[in-house]
């Protein structure tokens, strides 16, 4: 089972950097994702930057949110 995320950091660079509460610490790259529907809002940076946690999930909007697996699978370790 994939840890909850307990913290995240949204870049500049549309990079997400999200904590883990293994205490794991995982860098994902949101551009290869911000031009499928679900997450071309995220193109705006001011949107973007609000990322925040939520039962375990990184959540920009109640319609906007990215699984703690795709982070935790799909992100590289810090």
């Amino acid at each position: 089972m994939t840890p909850d995320v307990i913290k995240v950091v949204a870049r500049p660079d549309y990079f997400i950097i999200a904590e883990f509460e293994t205490g794991e610490v995982r860098r994902f790259d949101m551009r290869p994702y911000l031009d499928l529907p679900a997450y071309v809002a995220l193109k705006e940076p001011g949107l973007f930057m609000h990322a925040h946690v939520e039962h375990g999930t990184v959540v920009w909007s109640e319609e906007i949110d990215l699984s703690p697996d795709t982070l935790y699978l799909r992100g590289l370790p810090e």
